[in-house]
């Protein structure tokens, strides 16, 4: 199984941030092979200072090449939330799951329609290097949900 995080974030290592994100993709290997695909570019940056609908296009542009394989999942904090459980069935019986986290506009309409699912984690707001650590802890508690390991006790 593959598991591919796509995010709207600039690249490089953070000091704080960066352990845990390697952390939660070495311990998830047993079960999955987890990336990390940080997108940002001059077009997203440019379209972020021009207006919301600008940047959600710039980032529907960025994206879309990955909704080709797998099954796609937004992040959406307006979408229906989910528990631990409820994400483990989504990532259950998939060979490769997208999972995007959008820019600090969000996602247009449009890009939520062409995924297969959109769903919340809630409705706090979070940075985007915090919720990228979050849904790979949630990505590693989902799998092991899935093959019965106790780490979800």
């Amino acid at each position: 199984m593959k598991i591919n995080l796509i995010i709207i974030d600039k690249k490089g290592k953070d000091q704080l941030y960066a352990p845990l994100v390697e952390h939660y993709r070495k311990i998830a290997k047993p079960f999955a092979k987890v990336e990390v695909i940080e997108l940002f570019d001059k077009e997203i940056a440019k379209a972020q200072d021009i207006s919301p609908q600008a940047a959600q296009d710039a980032y529907t542009k960025a994206m879309e090449k990955h909704l080709s394989s797998g099954y796609n999942i937004a992040l959406d904090p307006s979408s229906k939330e989910v528990d631990s459980f409820e994400f483990a069935k989504l990532l259950k019986d998939n060979m490769t799951v997208n999972l995007y986290i959008g820019g600090a506009y969000g996602f247009s309409k449009e890009f939520l329609t062409k995924c297969n699912k959109a769903i919340s984690f809630g409705k706090i707001t979070l940075s985007h290097k915090l919720v990228k650590v979050v849904a790979l802890e949630q990505i590693f508690r989902g799998l092991t949900i899935n093959h019965n390991h106790p780490y979800h006790k």
